[in-house]
């Protein structure tokens, strides 16, 4: 298993890295963005997900980048490829996606050891308008959470502003997962949930480097984990969304690691 030798643990088992670790927190970060710009191309009513799955391996390779999922915990695939009422971790296969599907797709790339994990949401065609308000509603809770990080607040912070964002619209935070530290390992301290109380948790320090990435659903937020102990879905079958980003925490506020060079974060921005 790989470890993080950077920087110090700080008294809550959360890595504290180094200011030079930023520069490859980036490097990481733009590979997977630039990835997930390329592969919106790839996207329409007919394709399959297993398609989608192949461009993403070819790219990373292309880019001389490693993928993170392949190989880890047995999954065989460069992306998780998650549709509709799957939450997360769905598996890419020989699926085709139809008119008016959304679906997250999530990449994970190691570029000199260092890990840049983001996802965002796609559409197969025409895109209905309740889906149209989820994935707005998911992305902005995902700012809002970026927002509330700085030295000195808490992932309680931060769990709360998405949290209380989310509900105000009449939709429901999933609880059952959430973001993670990263660096030089793929998961580490802490776990980010994207529900809590303010000014509870781990306070944030200059140096942390994590995942936020708020999965949405229109239902009930409940999910349950299929017969093939991967993908997620919702237990009311409501359609689901997700972003996700890596940040570091600096010295007065935030960096984003994985911002779309592009500007395509979001699927209706052209």
């Amino acid at each position: 298993m790989r470890h993080d030798t950077t920087g110090r643990l700080n008294r809550d088992g959360i890595r504290i890295h180094d200011p030079s670790d930023f520069a490859g927190m980036h490097r990481a970060g733009a590979l997977a963005a630039r990835i997930l710009d390329d592969v919106a191309a790839q996207v329409w009513p007919g394709q399959t997900t297993g398609a989608v799955d192949d461009f993403i391996r070819n790219a990373v390779e292309a880019a001389g980048a490693t993928s993170a999922t392949i190989g880890y915990r047995g999954y065989q695939h460069a992306s998780c490829i998650s549709i509709n009422h799957v939450v997360c971790h769905g598996i890419p296969g020989e699926k085709k996606l139809k008119d008016g599907d959304i679906l997250n797709i999530d990449v994970t790339v190691i570029v000199d050891g260092w890990y840049g994990d983001s996802s965002r949401m796609y559409v197969a065609g025409k895109l209905a308008r309740k889906a149209e308000r989820l994935i707005e509603v998911t992305h902005d809770a995902l700012m809002l959470g970026i927002e509330a990080v700085k030295p000195g607040n808490t992932f309680g912070d931060i769990g709360h502003a998405i949290q209380t964002y989310v509900e105000a619209q009449r939709m429901s935070v999933v609880r059952d997962f959430c973001g993670h530290g990263l660096g030089q390992v793929f998961h580490a301290a802490p776990n980010v949930l994207h529900y809590g109380r303010p000014g509870t948790g781990p306070k944030l320090e200059e140096g942390m480097f994590f995942t936020i990435e708020p999965m949405v659903n229109l239902g009930r937020p409940e999910t349950k984990v299929l017969a093939d102990d991967w993908t997620a879905v919702t237990r009311d079958k409501s359609l689901s969304a997700q972003f996700e980003h890596s940040v570091g925490v600096t010295a007065d506020g935030v960096e984003i690691f994985t911002l779309s060079p592009a500007g395509r974060f979001h699927p209706t921005w052209s």
